[in-house]
């Protein structure tokens, strides 16, 4: 697939079946999934305790907070959750200042939405201050709406932020397909009713009904994402 946008087809997102694309951040547009666990290799370490390498297929994709948990019973360190958290996010927002890397094919499908003017919302289990230095990279023109972890009561696995994204959009959650890269995600967009498109990061995630998965956004367009609502796919 070449980097220029494809010619689909003329119609706007309201002529078809499509209504809306949510996307993931961590892990899905942005290669920072490896970022968020040299910082937590880091942290326990400065704490006194290695991070066993099968801890990152627990952490990877959920929220803050359960991950900071799961890391201070599994370690048995003596840190306070807030404080912990706190430290996590600090320490990524200093690693990512400088940019961050795109996953492969992220800005030609970004810029192909916006083309044909499909409403597309960035939803993330990131705090809103991380996303903000993020979206320095992603472009926020590309998004109608973004959705911060630290903004929701429950966030993913929940289909609150899912939810959320489509109520502001005014659109169908049946009607949305989103892209994610772990089965928290995953589980959050399907209990929210969306289709959806896993693109695997750091754990495999299996097919199955009402979900796809594929290698690489570089294997994703339009056309595609449209197939995923008229069961094309």
């Amino acid at each position: 697939m070449t980097s220029s946008i494809p010619a689909v087809d003329a119609r706007s997102a309201a002529g078809s079946a499509l209504q809306a694309v949510l996307l993931d951040m961590d892990g899905t547009l942005v290669d920072t999934e490896g970022f968020w666990w040299d910082v937590e290799v880091a942290v326990f370490a400065e704490l006194g305790h290695q991070l066993l390498e099968e801890y990152r297929q627990v952490v990877v994709g959920g929220p803050m907070t359960r991950s900071a948990s799961f890391l201070i019973q599994a370690t048995g360190a003596k840190i306070a959750l807030t404080e912990l958290t706190v430290l996590l996010n600090m320490r990524f927002a200093e690693m990512i200042g400088q940019g961050v890397p795109l996953m492969p094919g992220a800005r030609r499908l970004l810029a192909e939405l916006a083309a044909h003017g499909v409403p597309t919302a960035l939803v993330s289990a990131s705090h809103r201050h991380i996303i903000d230095r993020v979206l320095d990279t992603l472009g926020a023109e590309n998004f109608a709406l973004t959705v911060a972890g630290d903004e929701i009561a429950r966030t993913k696995p929940h289909p609150d932020p899912y939810l959320e994204a489509a109520a502001r959009l005014g659109v169908d959650p049946a009607r949305c397909a989103v892209i994610e890269d772990t089965m928290t995600g995953v589980a959050a967009a399907e209990a929210a009713g969306c289709r959806v498109l896993a693109v695997p990061s750091v754990a495999p995630i299996p097919p199955a009904a009402g979900r796809t998965v594929v290698g690489s956004l570089e294997e994703v367009d339009l056309t595609f994402l449209r197939g995923l609502i008229t069961g094309m796919h």
